[in-house]
């Protein structure tokens, strides 16, 4: 059975999530490894110096993120080292331009799979969304404007055909509502214009893969570099 050694006591402020952020660092660092069977609750709670109802419930809420497996009558076992909410927790929490530049590394796949697959009926749905975008300027409620330019974005990622792509934008689409709202209340970094978005579907309309991925990072790289430059 897995050993826990010399873990700090768990702040009182917040026992329960201070008992899962020690619980799972210790899956994320590998010193429990997936299909390792944890410590008993009673165990944990001694290492810990917490009650007993604390473990249970930080154990139901890793469970219920699949990281942490109950097999009644057996004990809990590791089933992921990954927790995919505290991951876009993190990503939430990342700086503006770490933001940027990830958005930037998916935005130009997802375009590049877009133009290689393609369809008549994916078309006609990006024309659509991009008018209804249209400029920053035709909008005077900005959070409209973020929603119609994140629905042209994510209807990309729809066009690639890739499903994973899909699911991975929809899912990082909260994030990424968040940090445009940043960066356009940044008085040095402007929203990218209509043509620059055109610049991407006029890409992806004739299948250039390479030319649909440029034209997808250079709607943010410029944003990056200015950034970097503002903040120096």
């Amino acid at each position: 059975m897995p050993i826990l050694a010399a873990l700090p006591r768990a702040p009182r402020s917040s026992l329960v999530e201070s008992t899962i952020e020690l619980i799972r660092g210790r899956v994320e660092s590998g010193a429990w490894k997936v299909g390792a069977r944890i410590p008993k609750e009673q165990e944990l709670a001694d290492m810990l110096h917490v009650g007993r109802n604390t473990v249970r419930e930080a154990i139901r809420v890793l469970s219920h993120a699949n990281v942490l497996e109950v097999r009644q009558g057996d004990g809990t076992y590791v089933r992921s080292n990954v927790d995919p909410a505290e991951v876009m927790r993190r990503v939430g929490r990342s700086s503006l331009r770490d933001h940027l530049e990830l958005r930037a590394m998916l935005e130009a796949e997802a375009a590049r799979l877009a133009a290689a697959n393609r369809s008549k009926e994916g078309m006609v749905q990006l024309r659509k969304l991009l008018r209804q975008r249209g400029e920053r300027s035709d909008h005077a409620d900005m959070a409209a404007f973020v929603e119609r330019d994140l629905a042209f974005h994510s209807g990309i990622a729809h066009v690639s055909g890739n499903l994973a792509v899909a699911e991975l934008y929809r899912y990082f689409s909260g994030s990424v509502r968040l940090h445009m709202a940043a960066a356009m209340a940044e008085g040095d970094l402007p929203e990218p214009e209509l043509a620059a978005h055109q610049a991407i579907l006029d890409a992806i309309d004739r299948g250039d893969e390479d030319g649909a991925a440029i034209a997808a990072r250079a709607v943010i790289v410029p944003l990056i570099t200015l950034l970097s430059d503002v903040r120096r």
